[in-house]
C-alpha cells in the first residue's frame, strides 16, 4: 500500500459523501485532492459550508478534473447515471475507480472489465459497502445449498433510485451459484393486485422492495423447508456504517489491476 493515496471524491455533499469526507480527513494516509460536485464549482472544500478545513479544488466537469489533478482513486458515491460515466473516465486516465453506485447492466460491467484489463487499472464496484452485509451474503449463500425456497426482502429509505437494490440483485446471483433453480409457489398462484409476488430472477428468486422515509438500507433473505424457516438480515441504522468498507476498498484497489465486482471478493 502507498504511503500517502491521493483521493478524488465525487458526490461530496451527499450524506454517504459526507461520511467519506470525515473518512479520509481523518485516515493519516489518505488525501483529498479534489472533489466533482454540480455546485460550487471553483471553491474549495474549505469554502463550503458544514465541511472541514479541506483545500480541496471543485470540479464540476470530470474530464478537466482526471486532467488536471494527480490522484490514485476515485471514490464515487454519486448517482448510477453520473457514476458510470465518472468510472469510465478515471480508467481511461489511470484513476482507480471505488464505485459505490448499482445499476451498471452485465453488459456495462463486460465493458468496463475489458477497459481495466486494457489500461491495467484496478476498479471496484460495490452494490453494498457494509462489512455486515457482505457477511449476510455469504451466510445466506452457504444456506441456499440447504434451502431452494428463499425470497429476498430489502428496505431502503425512498430517496433511493433503483429497485430492487444492488445488494439484492447481488445476493440473488450469489445465491444461484449455489441453489438449483427453482419456481416457487403454488403453480396456479394468481396475483390479484400486480406485483403482489415481488420481482422474480430468472432462477425463480423473488425480490421485494420496501421504500420509505425513515430507513437506510435493510435486507432479510427468508428461507422456508419442511417444518423449519431461516432468516438472515442485516441493518444499517447510519451511513457511517459503509465507511469500514471504503477504506478497505481504497486500501485494496490501489494494488489492482482487473475489476472486481462485490466486496465479498476481496473481505477475508
Amino acid at each position: 500500500m502507498k504511503d500517502t493515496i491521493k483521493i478524488i471524491l465525487a458526490g461530496p455533499r451527499g450524506r454517504m459523501g459526507r461520511e467519506a469526507v470525515d473518512l479520509i480527513h481523518r485516515e493519516p494516509h489518505f488525501e483529498l485532492v479534489a472533489c466533482l460536485d454540480r455546485m460550487n464549482e471553483g471553491k474549495q472544500l474549505s469554502e463550503v459550508e458544514g465541511f472541514p478545513a479541506i483545500n480541496a479544488p471543485i470540479y464540476k466537469d470530470p474530464l478537466t478534473c482526471f486532467t488536471e489533478v494527480k490522484a490514485d482513486v476515485l471514490i464515487d458515491l454519486t448517482t448510477p447515471e453520473i457514476g458510470k460515466i465518472h468510472t469510465k473516465l478515471a480508467v481511461e486516465h489511470g484513476i482507480r475507480p471505488v464505485v459505490g453506485t448499482t445499476g451498471f447492466t452485465e453488459e456495462e460491467l463486460e465493458a468496463l472489465t475489458e477497459l481495466a484489463d486494457e489500461k491495467k487499472v484496478g476498479v471496484i464496484i460495490a452494490p453494498n459497502f457494509a462489512v455486515g452485509a457482505i457477511l449476510m451474503m455469504k451466510f445466506a449463500q452457504m444456506a441456499a445449498k440447504h434451502f431452494q425456497d428463499v425470497e429476498i426482502m430489502e428496505l431502503h429509505h425512498d430517496r433511493k433510485l433503483d429497485a430492487p437494490s444492488g445488494t439484492a440483485i447481488k445476493t440473488a446471483e450469489l445465491l444461484s451459484k449455489t441453489r438449483e433453480p427453482k419456481r416457487q409457489g403454488h403453480p396456479e398462484e394468481e396475483e390479484v393486485i400486480n406485483g403482489a409476488r415481488g420481482a422474480e430472477t430468472k432462477d425463480g428468486i423473488r425480490i421485494h422492495s420496501v421504500r420509505l422515509p425513515g430507513l437506510v438500507a435493510h435486507q432479510e433473505v427468508l428461507f422456508g423447508g419442511e417444518g423449519q424457516s431461516l432468516s438472515i438480515r442485516h441493518d444499517s441504522y447510519n451511513r457511517a456504517s459503509f465507511m469500514s468498507g471504503v477504506k478497505l476498498a481504497v486500501e485494496t484497489v490501489i494494488n489492482l489491476d482487473v475489476l472486481v465486482y462485490g466486496l465479498e471478493n476481496i473481505i477475508e
